[in-house]
């Protein structure tokens, strides 16, 4: 740094000097494409970090069998909701062969079998 002081006229056509100069290869097309760009990238990195941090993850100490154990004294008809729904998060692939039964007259799969099904789980 020198020990003169800038002059307000020298400050302001140094600041000029961050954009491209007018003569650039491009111009201000040049300059609105680094625009587009940039904001494109940091929009993408905005996303990535929600997308993050939106995740579900489990609850701390959550335990499948004692989630079981607190659902024997539900009705029988919200007990197999509540299977299904740990079915669902525990195996998907399972779950998929047996959702297919779920829409059948009936009930489709029996509130045993489903027990059975998430009791392997544990």
């Amino acid at each position: 740094m020198s020990d003169q002081a800038m002059s307000e006229a020298a400050m302001l056509i140094s600041l000029r000097d961050i954009t491209m100069p007018v003569d650039a290869a491009g111009g201000a097309v040049a300059d609105i494409a680094v625009t587009v760009g940039l904001a494109g990238v940091l929009a993408l990195i905005i996303a990535a970090v929600l997308r993050l941090f939106s995740m579900r993850r489990p609850a701390a100490g959550s335990n499948l069998r004692a989630q079981i154990l607190a659902m024997t004294d539900m009705p029988d008809d919200t007990r197999r909701v509540a299977l299904l729904h740990l079915l669902r998060e525990a195996q998907p692939e399972r779950y998929a062969a047996i959702k297919g039964a779920l829409y059948q007259p009936g009930g489709g799969v029996d509130i045993a079998t489903l027990e059975a099904e998430v009791a392997r789980l544990v």
